[in-house]
């Protein structure tokens, strides 16, 4: 039996949010952890020009969207073994996250390198504390999501019934350091996420972010598979390019998601740039919280 029912009121926020950073944990000693080392948290937060809160903690995000009268997908991302960093608890978010359940909805985060682990956990994390979904970062976990060794996990997930949203594009973790820290962009190519979409048919795969430099794979692959969704976050609207913000009034209407990537962006600062980006007014309800309630799903 799940600790987590979500009581997100779809009719009462502004606004759905998929895709929020958890950055930090305080534990009940005060003691604080954050979900990745600091050059990289810094290395981020100048390819962001990040000005907000940079480690924001569970009760930090509900306490901020719940005064923005929105809700929001919140994860962090499980790298430990790419990373070397211990990663936050996605068991103490989901926790977390049932003390703000009127405006906050736990994705979990497992470690592929775990193999049949990461299956286990990824299936408790449903069953037992009631996630919505998962995130993955295939550049920063440091693997190629369309090789047949991670499959299992694929299934388990598509049997589970919930969205995976993955990582695409260009990385601001690792931007300008040395080699990029060793972060390989090629594994967020979204081409690599087309055979999972095509092999689980009924497992929903969200792309995250403009896919840039691969943007015309992603609209390609969202147009192609109804499995295929895009969330928006990570880049500043008046950046995006030309081809997406086309196929988001358009064609992409019902599948594109309002994302920001808080703390990197903040969800007002994408707002005011999305509205000024010349879409129907018709599209933004869906845009911003329609399409996402339809497929987490919250109504």
């Amino acid at each position: 039996m799940s600790r987590y029912e979500c009581r997100v009121d779809v009719d009462a926020v502004c606004a759905i949010d998929v895709h929020v950073h958890v950055e930090q944990d305080i534990d009940d000693q005060g003691s604080s952890h954050l979900s990745l080392d600091q050059e990289l948290m810094d290395a981020s937060a100048a390819y962001f020009r990040s000005a907000d809160n940079r480690t924001p903690t569970v009760a930090d995000l509900a306490t901020r969207y719940r005064a923005a009268g929105m809700a929001a997908v919140v994860f962090t991302v499980d790298a430990g073994t790419a990373t070397g960093h211990r990663p936050l608890s996605s068991e103490r978010i989901a926790e977390q996250c049932a003390e703000h359940a009127d405006v906050l909805i736990p994705f979990g985060s497992v470690d592929p390198h775990r193999g049949a682990s990461a299956a286990e956990q990824a299936r408790r994390l449903v069953i037992e504390y009631g996630v919505r979904g998962f995130k993955f970062h295939p550049s920063l976990q440091g693997f190629a999501p369309d090789d047949k060794t991670y499959y299992p996990l694929w299934e388990t997930i598509a049997e589970l019934g919930v969205p995976v949203l993955f990582h695409t594009g260009q990385n601001g973790i690792g931007a300008g350091l040395p080699g990029g820290r060793g972060i390989k962009l090629r594994y967020s190519n979204p081409l690599l996420l087309d055979d999972i979409a095509a092999d689980f048919p009924a497992l929903n795969v969200i792309l995250a972010h403009p896919s840039v430099p691969w943007q015309a794979e992603a609209i390609s692959m969202a147009t192609h598979k109804a499995n295929v969704f895009i969330d928006l976050s990570g880049w500043s609207p008046k950046y995006f390019p030309g081809e997406l913000v086309r196929a988001a009034g358009g064609m992409l209407r019902h599948k594109v998601l309002f994302g920001s990537d808080y703390p990197l962006i903040t969800p007002e600062r994408w707002i005011e740039e999305f509205a000024g980006l010349g879409l129907k007014d018709s599209v933004l309800p869906g845009i911003l919280k329609g399409n996402a309630a339809r497929i987490l799903p919250l109504c």
